[in-house]
C-alpha cells in the first residue's frame, strides 16, 4: 500500500487546494490547541473541513481538549467524522467519544522524549476503549509538544510500535531525506503513514508546495506494508480520494 501522507496545520482555502493536489491524503485543522501557530475558529475549521471533503482530503480534528462532550461539540459544529487527541486525554475519553459516535475514527497521540513515552501504561485501555490508530510524536526536553520537528529515535519507535496492536502513524522531524533513515519503521506491518508539519514548511512557516510534493515522492508504495486496518478488522483503510 501507499502509506498515507497527513499534513498538519492547514489554515487557508488555498493550503486545502494545495494538498489536494499534491495527493496528501489527510489534513490535520487545529482547534483547542491554545497559541498554536494553526489555531482555527469553529467558523473557520468548519469551512475548511467543508472544503478538504469537496477535494477528497480527509480533515482531522487536532486538538488538545480533554473534554469529550467538548470535543463532539466541534466535530458536529464542523461536520468532522476524524479527530486527533494530542494531549494527555485518558482513554476514558476515547471510550465516550466512541460510545456516543460509532463512525467517528480517533487518532491517539502516544508521546515520547527519548525513549521514555508517559502514555505507554495505558496502551491497552486506549485500545479496548476504541482507538482506532495511534500516531508516535516526540517531546522536547521541557516537555513541549507538538509541531516540534524533533526527530524520534527509530529504536525507541519500534520498540512502542512492536507494543500496539492497532496502526500508528510517525510524527517528529519528519522530510523527505528522512525516508530512507526510517526504512525500518516504514517497513513495519503496523505502519500506516506519516504526519508532518515542520517539515512541510519553508522558511516563513508557509506550506511549501515542493517540500510537499518531495515528501509524497520519498513515500512510495512498500511491497513489504500490509494493508492495516482502521478500526475492528472489518473497516478497511479508506484510499485516496474515496468519499469522506
Amino acid at each position: 500500500m501507499t502509506p498515507w501522507v497527513k499534513i498538519c496545520g492547514a489554515t487557508r482555502p488555498a493550503d486545502i487546494d494545495l494538498l489536494a493536489g499534491a495527493g496528501v491524503d489527510l489534513v490535520g485543522l487545529w482547534h483547542g490547541v491554545p497559541g498554536g501557530h494553526a489555531e482555527l475558529g469553529i467558523g473557520a475549521l468548519a469551512a475548511l473541513a467543508h472544503a478538504a471533503a469537496s477535494t477528497g482530503l480527509w480533515p482531522v480534528l487536532v486538538t488538545l481538549q480533554n473534554s469529550a462532550a467538548a470535543i463532539r461539540q466541534v466535530l458536529s459544529a464542523a461536520r468532522m467524522s476524524w479527530v486527533q487527541l494530542h494531549g494527555y486525554q485518558p482513554p476514558g475519553t476515547v471510550h465516550t467519544l466512541k460510545a456516543t459516535d460509532g463512525d467517528l475514527r480517533v487518532i491517539k497521540v502516544l508521546h515520547l522524549r527519548e525513549d521514555d513515552c508517559p502514555e505507554r501504561p495505558l496502551i491497552r485501555a486506549y485500545e479496548r476503549a476504541g482507538a482506532d490508530c495511534f500516531l508516535l510524536d516526540s517531546v522536547t526536553e521541557h516537555g513541549r509538544f507538538g509541531s516540534t520537528a524533533r526527530v524520534l529515535d527509530v529504536t525507541v519507535a519500534l520498540a512502542l510500535a512492536d507494543l500496539i496492536s492497532r496502526p500508528f502513524l510517525l510524527a517528529g522531524g519528519i522530510t523527505a531525506d528522512r525516508a530512507g533513515q526510517l526504512r525500518e519503521v516504514s517497513g513495519h506491518p503496523r505502519f500506516l503513514g506519516i504526519d508532518v508539519d515542520t517539515g512541510a514548511r519553508d522558511r516563513h512557516r508557509r506550506l511549501d508546495p515542493a517540500r510537499i510534493a518531495d515528501i509524497r515522492r520519498a513515500w512510495p508504495t512498500s511491497p513489504t506494508v500490509g494493508t492495516p486496518t482502521v478500526g475492528t478488522p472489518t473497516v478497511e483503510v479508506p484510499t485516496v480520494g474515496a468519499q469522506r
